[in-house]
């Protein structure tokens, strides 16, 4: 008996210490709760694990003073803050080092605290995919920014690239299913429903639709639960009244089944739309839509989804009118109480893995009309 507690003991010793160094969830704790957040659940924020920084939106003139951050990071690790002094000041980033408990690692991330700018009412918000790079971690695949009333640059716009790495790891950055290409004049979105070759077959993930949306894409969840790696929509605070834009549609030869067996006779298409939505449940806990509820969820207030992309090799207008289902409840909207999704697809139904292998679709000079406020 002594022998095998003696066993134990050592083995306990000897396992080895953690080498991971990654901050999980920031929580900011303030004396002024209502004065900074527009929603007491926006206080904590919960970090990918491809994120390196973390962005606290608050209130126009909420006061910083007295402001405390509370990490929770992975087992062992250790975090200290860069910067110096120990306060906040508005949007200017914060920076600290999480160290793994080897002490082999470190990760740097950096906080931010950013009031709201002052509101530029804008009847029409354009977008026209200008702003894109190469991820900066992996160098893979592109990524996007949206530009803000403001001027500055955010990064609301999310793709499936990082999940296609998974399955194709030796495609180049141009043969991922969202790309960007020349467009009209500047650049426009390329979206290519590709295969995801063995690596998907073996998960039952045999194609990737090109997506592009407002909102975030959880690579964490890609294998195990795909329809939650898509978290759709961002804060929104003007009423939304059009979609309009250009595009081009080719659908693939094939349509396939999520088995990937071939299903005679059925054209794939393409798939354009926005949603806006109430981001908190009605016991007061924060929602983001995912694949298998976006266009579903009891929370959606207002929906413009184009009808149908008959396939042409030209530039082709498309316009859909928002239709709501509820009248828009003002406080809530100007408390950042909804969030807005605009989706672009090259196959409908790519997020069910079915569709053809090929289909592309081709977007560019997208416009949202949105009310003008008196």
């Amino acid at each position: 008996m002594g022998l095998v507690c003696l066993l134990f003991a050592s083995s306990c010793k000897d396992e080895p210490l953690n080498a991971e160094c990654d901050i999980e969830q920031v929580i900011l704790h303030t004396n002024h709760v209502d004065e900074v957040f527009f929603n007491k659940t926006d206080s904590a924020k919960s970090l990918l694990y491809t994120d390196n920084e973390a962005v606290f939106n608050v209130r126009r003139n909420a006061p910083l003073d007295g402001i405390t951050l509370e990490f929770k990071i992975t087992e062992g690790a250790t975090i200290q803050r860069i910067t110096e002094g120990d306060d906040f000041q508005a949007d200017v980033p914060v920076s600290y080092r999480v160290t793994s408990q080897d002490g082999n690692w470190h990760r740097d991330y950096k906080i931010t605290i950013s009031p709201e700018p002052v509101h530029v009412v804008k009847s029409v918000i354009k977008y026209d995919f200008e702003n894109f790079e190469l991820d900066p971690q992996t160098k893979k695949y592109y990524i996007w920014h949206n530009e803000r009333l403001d001027g500055t640059f955010g990064n609301e716009w999310a793709t499936g690239n990082p999940g296609y790495k998974m399955s194709k790891s030796s495609a180049l950055p141009d043969q991922y299913p969202t790309v960007p290409i020349d467009g009209m004049d500047g650049k426009a979105l390329k979206l290519t429903t590709c295969d995801t070759g063995p690596f998907g077959a073996m998960a039952n993930m045999r194609l990737a639709a090109g997506n592009f949306f407002l909102g975030e894409f959880d690579v964490s969840q890609a294998l195990g639960n795909a329809m939650a790696a898509t978290r759709f929509g961002v804060p929104f605070t003007l009423e939304p009244v059009k979609l309009s834009g250009y595009y081009q549609y080719q659908p693939g030869k094939k349509f396939q089944d999520k088995s990937g067996k071939e299903v005679v006779g059925r054209v794939d298409e393409g798939s354009i739309y926005a949603v806006m939505y109430r981001n908190h449940d009605a016991q007061g806990n924060p929602v983001r839509l995912r694949g298998d509820n976006v266009l579903t969820s009891p929370l959606i207030v207002a929906l413009a989804k184009v009808k149908s992309l008959p396939a042409t090799s030209q530039w082709t207008p498309f316009e859909v009118e928002f239709e709501y289902y509820e009248e828009i409840d003002k406080v809530l909207l100007a408390n950042k109480g909804y969030n807005l999704a605009v989706v672009f697809s090259s196959s409908e139904e790519g997020a069910s893995f079915q569709g053809a292998i090929g289909s592309c679709l081709l977007v560019d000079k997208v416009r949202l009309t949105c009310q003008t406020e008196e």
